[in-house]
């Protein structure tokens, strides 16, 4: 069988990440351009749509990736607030304009598929992500939202991601000690895990993609359960779908 070649705009605020991203998947054969853009500006992501129409005639899923995390606890609210306020611009404002932007043309298209990236925090409120768990929260009420309203048109998925290595998240903490109210009782061996990581000694099961222990998941096992949600037959909606380690320390 064939491999099926596919079209992509990258959009991202990082002009040298997204080129590269766009080369990387020119060199597998498929076809790709970018765009530099911000996504909390509605203007910036109705010309990114724009050129995605004008390039390949239509747009059948658009996947609202963006996000920030900046835990912290609500007595840290003094060094907290900017990067709380930037992250409710980029979480919440940044799905409602990637949402907006290709609305028109996926209805005037007859289908369409949108698929945003949420997050276990926003499963509820824990201790040390207040603010981030809100946005989190709001993009899971945005996508169910759209599905109501788009039934038979426009497919919706809500992607939930644990813990997930390499996608600099971290560099958005406020107190590092926030990261503990998801991990709750399992905290002794998260540090473990972590300082394992860290020195380079974590065991060989624990970073086995085959194997039950597999710890955390990387930006390409994220990927992957993205590509398979779109790559479902088009009357066949995958609504809500959590990605997870096996033997991940994370308890929601």
């Amino acid at each position: 069988m064939s491999r099926r070649r596919r079209a992509r705009l990258g959009v991202d605020i990082n002009a040298d990440g997204v080129a590269e991203t766009a080369e990387g998947i020119l060199a597998k054969g498929d076809s790709a351009i970018h765009q530099v853009a911000d996504v909390t500006d509605m203007a910036q992501m109705k010309a990114a749509a724009a050129l995605a129409v004008e390039r390949f005639g239509a747009i059948d899923v658009v996947v609202n990736n963006a996000g920030v995390m900046p835990l912290a606890y609500f007595a840290d609210h003094e060094r907290a607030w900017e990067k709380w306020h930037k992250a409710i611009d980029i979480n919440i404002k940044g799905v409602v304009n990637g949402i907006s932007a290709v609305y028109d043309q996926m209805i005037a298209q007859g289908r369409g598929q949108v698929v945003n990236i949420s997050s276990i925090y926003g499963n509820g409120g824990f201790e040390g992500s207040g603010v981030y768990s809100a946005t989190k929260a709001a993009v899971t009420t945005l996508s169910d939202s759209l599905r109501i309203e788009a039934k038979g048109r426009i497919k919706v998925t809500t992607v939930k991601p644990t813990g997930v290595a390499g996608t600099n998240l971290a560099s958005w903490i406020v107190n590092d000690r926030a990261i503990m109210g998801i991990v709750g009782q399992r905290t002794g061996s998260y540090r473990e895990h972590v300082a394992d990581l860290v020195k380079g000694t974590m065991p060989a099961e624990l970073t086995d993609v085959d194997s039950v222990k597999y710890w955390l998941i990387t930006p390409d096992d994220l990927a992957n359960a993205v590509v398979h949600v779109i790559d479902q037959p088009w009357g066949i909606s995958l609504s809500d779908v959590t990605v997870r380690a096996s033997g991940e320390d994370y308890l929601y």
